[in-house]
C-alpha cells in the first residue's frame, strides 16, 4: 500500500505517522499548479538505489507496482507526454492508454481525452512502423529542427505525425515549450531521456522533478538521470515522500524560484 509521511519543519525529520492514500488523494499531491500561464515542466523518472537509470538499457527492470501506478497517474494528469527519440526508441513508445472514465476526467479538467506524445529529435530520423505511430489513438507530435523537417517532415506527416520545428540545427529547449504552449499545452511531462533532461535542466526549465528510487542495486554501465554540462546547481524543495510495503520510494522535488 502506497504511504504518505509528511515531512516535518526540522530538517532530515520524518513524521512516523502515515497514512494509506487513495487515488484521489494521490491525485491531489501530483496535481499541476491551477490557471498555468505557461507550459509547467514536470520531469519523471526512476533509479536504483546506486543510481542506475536502467537495467539492460531500459528501465522495465527498475519498475514496481507502485511506480508504474504513479507513472499512469502523471501521464493521466499531464496535457502532453515529453520525451526523446532515443528513449523512445529503447522503450518502444507507443500511444498513451486510457480509459471512458478518465476519458471523462480529463474533458472535466478542459483536457484532451487523450494526451500525445510528443518525441524531441534533431534528426528527425524516426521509423515510421514504430508503435509511435502505429499504435496510437492520437497523432503524436514530433519536434525537430528545420534540417530535420526538410530531411523527413513529409515522411513523418506521412505516418500520422503532426511535425514542429524549434531551432535550425538543435531542438532549443525554451524553443520547444514555446511550441507545445502554442498547442495549449501547458502540463508538460517529460519522461528523458537523460539528454533532454539535461537540456532542460541547463535552460533552467525544469519545473519538478518526481523521482522513484527502486529497492534495488543495479550496478553496470547504466548512466545518471540527467545529462550535460557542468553548470550552478539549481536548488530544488521537497514537495512530498512516498513509500510502500516494499521500501520503494517516490519523491516530489520542486524548483525552488
Amino acid at each position: 500500500m502506497l504511504s504518505a509521511g509528511e515531512s516535518l519543519t526540522t530538517p532530515g525529520a520524518a513524521d512516523s505517522n502515515q497514512a494509506d492514500l487513495s487515488d484521489a488523494e494521490l491525485r491531489a499531491l501530483y496535481a499541476y499548479p491551477p490557471e498555468l500561464v505557461r507550459p509547467w515542466v514536470r520531469v519523471n523518472f526512476v533509479s536504483s538505489v546506486d543510481g542506475a537509470v536502467s537495467v539492460d538499457g531500459r528501465t522495465a527492470g527498475l519498475a514496481t507496482p507502485s511506480d508504474q501506478k504513479v507513472f499512469a497517474l502523471l501521464r493521466e494528469l499531464a496535457d502532453v507526454i515529453v520525451v526523446g527519440a532515443g528513449t523512445a526508441r529503447a522503450e518502444g513508445y507507443r500511444g498513451a492508454r486510457t480509459n471512458p472514465e478518465l476519458r471523462r476526467a480529463r474533458e472535466a479538467r478542459g483536457q484532451a481525452p487523450v494526451p500525445p506524445i510528443a518525441v524531441v529529435t534533431a534528426s528527425g530520423n524516426l521509423a515510421a512502423d514504430a508503435p509511435l505511430f502505429t499504435d496510437t489513438t492520437v497523432a503524436p507530435l514530433v519536434i525537430t529542427t528545420t534540417r530535420g523537417a526538410e530531411a523527413h517532415g513529409d515522411a513523418l506527416r506521412a505516418a500520422g505525425a503532426q511535425v514542429h520545428t524549434a531551432g535550425v540545427e538543435r531542438v532549443e529547449p525554451a524553443t520547444l515549450l514555446a511550441v507545445l504552449a502554442e498547442q495549449g499545452l501547458y502540463r508538460v511531462l517529460c519522461e528523458g531521456g537523460p539528454t533532454l533532461f539535461g537540456d532542460l535542466v541547463t535552460a533552467d526549465l525544469v519545473d519538478e522533478v518526481c523521482l522513484t528510487t527502486a529497492p534495488l542495486l543495479a550496478l553496470g554501465g547504466a548512466g545518471r538521470i540527467a545529462t550535460g554540462p557542468a553548470g550552478e546547481p539549481r536548488g530544488l524543495s521537497l514537495g512530498h515522500v512516498l513509500c510502500d510495503d516494499d521500501a520503494t520510494m517516490l519523491l516530489r522535488w520542486v524548483r525552488r524560484r
